[in-house]
């Protein structure tokens, strides 16, 4: 079993290994999808014709927006579930959109059973299950594909509430808060997937997933339309048993590029030019957790030896004391705007008035290396708050209790560095 590798890159490319079950085969192909941000208009319109709407939508950019933001990793941290030459796709295509200035919580068009039903998802490198809304738009009796998993199957992590081994296997994911939450029981079906290159073939692969009949939280509103699609390394989530069943590479890469699109592939592993650092392998709970050395907050060094996990579904970058503390005081000493007091609305402690003809050359940088010294550029630590009489930046960083989690905001990160 060779060990995961993760990668990011200027345009942030991402690649993800999993664990390696022994695969073979057809192990040439890359598939993609195309991912679109939270609040962008895709999203919206997906929303509305799913009656999900909120009518307090946050304007991109405002203290409200980020609020809604940080208000959504407070509910899903801590998640508690359960050779190739050729990338895979989805049928649709692997393009991501983001419709602002900074990169949060991704989703992706996927097509899925017999008919193919078409559905959007939350993507989350944090958790392995995917799953979706049973009453919103696939329905397993409308597929003659969809076969039942039952409570035979080794992928059942809930024997204990099977009424026998025939029955239908449930499944449970609790998160952080205690109010969000989604349960239902596992089906298999049909997920269409196509190759890329010149000559592009359509692919049908049966996949397991998790029919979801009772939601509570923020899965009732807009942070997942239809589903979450978990792309963690244990053997349930979708990247795993492609590569287990031999159609891909036991990898994936997500592009954010700075432009707003994006790209996600299935069997992409990367370059050679790409730096590497190793992953800290849990076997009991495999995560994308690597280690930090040092980081560079402008002049400053902090030198460091933490863990930190790379999650897609947590939009802002947390980590606890006292690290925190001397991050954000490297990053206050050299900042020469007036620092604002403390704002209820937003989750930011240093925040500070900018000026119209502000100099982004004066803001401090911010950079972290790597165990084995690769280097790791932080290409956007701020965020910037936009009102009709105010503007204001921030460092996107929130003290955290629990973990240290580098989140989606700074995904974007440069120069090419590969995780294995």
């Amino acid at each position: 079993m060779r060990p995961p590798f993760f990668t990011a890159a200027a345009a942030v490319l991402v690649v993800l290994s999993l664990l390696g079950w022994g695969l073979g085969g057809c192990r040439g192909r890359i598939f993609s999808f195309e991912m679109h941000h939270r609040f962008s208009d895709p999203v919206r319109r997906w929303s509305q014709s799913a009656g999900k709407l909120s009518p307090a939508w946050p304007e991109k950019g405002s203290y409200e927006y980020y609020a809604e933001l940080a208000r959504r990793d407070r509910a899903f941290r801590g998640r508690g579930l359960a050779e190739i030459d050729s990338p895979l796709a989805f049928s649709d295509g692997n393009s991501t959109i983001k419709m602002n200035s900074l990169g949060f919580l991704h989703y992706t068009t996927v097509q899925l059973g017999t008919p193919g039903t078409k559905f959007l998802v939350a993507l989350d490198t944090g958790s392995d299950l995917f799953w979706d809304f049973v009453l919103s738009t696939y329905k397993p009796e409308g597929s003659s594909t969809s076969k039942r998993v039952t409570c035979s199957s080794s992928l059942c992590l809930h024997r204990d509430k099977c009424l026998g081994t025939s029955s239908s296997c449930p499944y449970t994911v609790s998160y952080v808060s205690a109010e969000t939450s989604t349960s239902g029981v596992l089906v298999e079906d049909v997920l269409h997937l196509t190759t890329e290159g010149s000559h592009r073939e359509s692919v049908e692969a049966y996949i397991m997933f998790g029919c979801g009949q009772v939601q509570t939280g923020s899965f009732l509103d807009v942070a997942a339309p239809n589903g979450l699609f978990g792309l963690g390394m244990e053997q349930i989530s979708v990247p795993s048993i492609l590569s287990r069943e031999g159609f891909m590479a036991d990898s994936f890469s997500m592009c954010f590029g700075r432009d707003g699109v994006g790209r996600i592939n299935f069997g992409d592993k990367g370059s050679i030019d790409q730096d590497e650092t190793p992953f800290n392998f849990n076997p009991l709970h495999p995560t994308y957790n690597i280690s930090v050395t040092q980081i560079r907050v402008g002049m400053t060094m902090i030198d460091v030896n933490i863990s930190a996990l790379f999650d897609s579904g947590t939009s802002f970058t947390y980590m606890v004391d006292p690290l925190y503390s001397r991050l954000v005081k490297g990053f206050h000493s050299q900042v020469q705007d007036r620092q604002r007091p403390p704002d209820s609305r937003i989750p930011f402690e240093y925040c500070y008035d900018m000026s119209p003809d502000a100099n982004s050359s004066l803001i401090p940088s911010l950079s972290l290396t790597m165990k084995g010294g690769s280097l790791f550029e932080v290409h956007d630590p701020l965020i910037v708050i936009s009102t009709q009489t105010e503007l204001v930046y921030c460092l996107a960083v929130v003290k955290n209790a629990e973990m240290n989690i580098i989140g989606r905001k700074h995904f974007t990160l440069e120069p090419v560095l590969r995780f294995k």
